[in-house]
């Protein structure tokens, strides 16, 4: 079987992430490489509307060794994403110029609705076959993606900007939250949410949730009670509301210290996770579907596939 070696780079508001892969003629990616750096790319975008200098920084940083590695693995192709934080910074510019500079080729900063597509082809790719409909739900730092589709097919989908770090900055300020921070924090959710399901699921016509991303995979590993991070043992893993509200409240009652010991968390997520988790507890809430299936591949395995 031939294969063709490719690299996918996601710039998000949170972390920016590598995959370098091979395409195999069934057209599965087989991972070669797989990273991801907390970089804080959309740090204050949503109070400024700028990128912060220190924040470009540090991704011109995490991406010239990105860069290095996929010269080193050979990859034939490399496609770079840049998704939220870029989409609505005023000197997105300067983010572009950086990275052509170091990566030698220009981001695509794409819509809202191109960043749904990629997160549904990149999960349904790996994900047992479902009868129905399905909801997939990409829970970012600066906004979610909500994506309706049936086998590989995209039938409905939007981006809205509720996102950990955007809920966070704007609403989750003491550590650890006060109950008045986290009501303001539910009610501009809850509004956002319900915007994102009045248009990719008016109907309510899917059966099975899907939740990727790093802030539904911290939860799966939380509520799983894992050791320590393991993307095997969370993918294709499924919790029931009960088991995400609970996890929910516990990240809330606790203090950056605290979630920070958490096993399975990120340093980088940690002060941030809050924010996400309530994100995916009100879709499950307000879609009325009472568990959710963790995927590890996402729009970074979309993104790989069409490089």
């Amino acid at each position: 079987m031939s294969t063709r070696r490719v690299a996918g780079i996601d710039c998000g508001t949170n972390s920016i992430r590598l995959l370098i892969a091979d395409i195999g003629d069934d057209g599965r990616l087989r991972d070669v490489v797989r990273r991801m750096e907390v970089v804080r790319l959309g740090e204050g975008v949503d109070r400024t509307g700028r990128l912060a200098d220190a924040a470009l920084e540090r991704t011109r940083t995490a991406l010239a060794d990105y860069t290095a590695q996929i010269r080193r693995e050979g990859a034939e192709a490399v496609r770079m994403v840049a998704t939220s934080a870029s989409r609505d910074a005023a000197n997105a510019d300067d983010f572009t110029a950086m990275v052509e500079t170091v990566l030698g080729q220009a981001p695509e900063v794409i819509t809202g609705d191109e960043e749904a597509r990629l997160s549904f082809t990149g999960a349904v790719a790996t994900l047992p076959a479902h009868a129905g409909q399905r909801m997939l739900i990409d829970i970012g730092g600066g906004s979610t993606e909500f994506v309706r589709g049936t086998g590989s097919e995209v039938l409905a989908a939007i981006s809205m900007d509720v996102g950990c770090v955007r809920m966070t900055e704007r609403h989750l300020r003491s550590d650890p939250p006060r109950p008045d921070e986290i009501d303001a924090a539910v009610a501009d959710v809850t509004a956002l949410v319900d915007r994102g399901l009045a248009v990719a699921d008016a109907d309510r016509d899917a059966t099975e949730l899907v939740a990727v991303a790093g802030t539904a995979t911290t939860i799966a590993g939380i509520a799983l009670g894992l050791p320590a991070y393991d993307a095997d043992a969370i993918d294709g893993s499924r919790l029931s509301y009960e088991q995400v509200a609970k996890v929910t409240a516990d990240l809330a009652a606790a203090d950056h210290a605290a979630r920070l010991a958490i096993p399975v968390m990120h340093p980088g997520r940690a002060d941030v996770i809050v924010g996400g988790a309530l994100v995916l507890r009100t879709v499950m809430e307000r879609s009325g579907i009472d568990s959710v299936l963790i995927s590890e591949h996402d729009i970074l395995d979309g993104i790989a596939l069409s490089a």
